[in-house]
């Protein structure tokens, strides 16, 4: 049954060839036969509502971070947070054919460490006959505004998608489209309350090869929960302002994995005062504090294990003194082996790779299993 009070438009899309041409072009057709014509509804995904937004009153629609941010924040942080990372939609379609079509905000499209699936793509998951979700497909942007099929030919049935979008870019629209005639029940962002993870790079998403590898998207599959990204790479360094933003949100739980762009300095003067705001705000809502991962070179540098020990000893110290002072429902992540043991989890030493993406959810599950059984 079509859904007639979301924004639909309707478009003939030509595919030739396997490539879909938007309008008319005789002397290309004289050229080469027409394959398949079609028309599509679009579907407005601003008109439908995603899932990783945890303020309304934002700037631009895909934002992660309120209006009222910009100025307060550190700028690093404010730019960073204009990317759709962790931000995800879900409908239902029985249709063979499914597109898409984005307006990117930045025109890097790709990092040196990252592609450009993961950096600017759209990244599409369905749900099996067994309730798993499972990949499905990937969009590999070349230009800012993409136009194009996600999914052709699928196995007929209808089911429960997921589309997430892009981890190191903006969106500035968005819009979902499926075969003339066939379903299209969009799925409102689900009422519970999602898990809010705050850090750096590594969790903004770097360096997965695509949106749904960042690890707290895994972990929103595995465990069947909404999830709010606030990583901001390079920066997730606790700031007042940041805690003051944190603690109007009422999540779940909060994950605080920032010690990757600390020092023992700002880790011993930061996290007490965090934790508490924290705690004003929410009184119960479990709180898990991350130790930085382990460079997966880390045995051929010993400036670096030093560096791990000095921040762990000082997120320690924090965590210790918090507890003491009976701070309740704040848990703690061991970090030297986020990433494994053999070396193959990165793709700098740093930064997460797919394997090091599965590796981090590995180690997240079981603790935040136990978080949520308590709250």
């Amino acid at each position: 049954m079509k859904t007639d009070h979301y924004s639909r438009r309707r478009f003939t899309s030509q595919l030739v060839g396997g490539v879909i041409t938007l309008g008319f072009s005789p002397a290309l057709f004289a050229q080469k036969p027409l394959l398949t014509e079609e028309e599509i509804d679009w579907y407005d995904v601003k008109n439908i509502g995603v899932e990783g937004k945890g303020w309304t009153a934002t700037k631009r629609y895909f934002d992660r971070l309120p209006a009222k941010a910009e100025g307060r924040v550190p700028e690093k942080v404010w730019n960073l947070s204009r990317h759709s990372a962790g931000m995800s939609m879900r409908f239902v379609t029985d249709s063979p054919n499914i597109y898409v079509r984005y307006t990117l905000h930045l025109e890097r499209l790709s990092m040196l460490h990252m592609p450009a699936t993961g950096v600017s793509g759209l990244d599409l998951y369905a749900e099996d006959n067994a309730g798993i979700d499972r990949w499905v497909s990937v969009v590999r942007p070349d230009k800012q505004l993409m136009d194009t099929s996600i999914a052709k030919d699928l196995a007929p049935g209808s089911r429960r998608y997921t589309l997430y979008l892009p981890l190191y870019n903006g969106v500035d629209d968005l819009e979902v489209g499926v075969t003339q005639g066939e379903s299209f029940k969009p799925l409102a962002p689900r009422e519970e309350k999602p898990i809010l993870f705050y850090g750096t790079s590594i969790m903004h998403g770097a360096s997965a090869s695509r949106p749904g590898m960042a690890f707290p998207a895994i972990l929103g599959r595995r465990l069947r929960r909404p999830t709010l990204n606030l990583g901001f790479s390079g920066n997730g360094r606790m700031e007042a302002e940041v805690a003051a933003l944190l603690a109007e949100l009422d999540p779940c739980a909060f994950v605080i994995d920032c010690l990757p762009n600390m020092n023992e300095t700002t880790v011993s003067e930061r996290t007490i005062p965090l934790v508490k705001k924290l705690r004003e705000a929410h009184h119960d809502t479990p709180i898990l504090l991350v130790e930085d991962r382990s460079f997966t070179n880390t045995p051929f540098f010993p400036s670096r294990k030093a560096h791990h020990h000095k921040s762990r000893t000082a997120l320690r110290k924090a965590y210790a003194e918090l507890t003491d002072a009976g701070v309740a429902n704040l848990y703690y992540l061991d970090g030297d082996h986020l990433l494994g043991d053999d070396g193959e989890g990165a793709t700098d030493g740093s930064h997460p790779n797919d394997l090091g993406m599965v590796r981090y959810a590995d180690a997240y599950e079981p603790v935040l299993r136990a978080m949520l059984k308590q709250f």
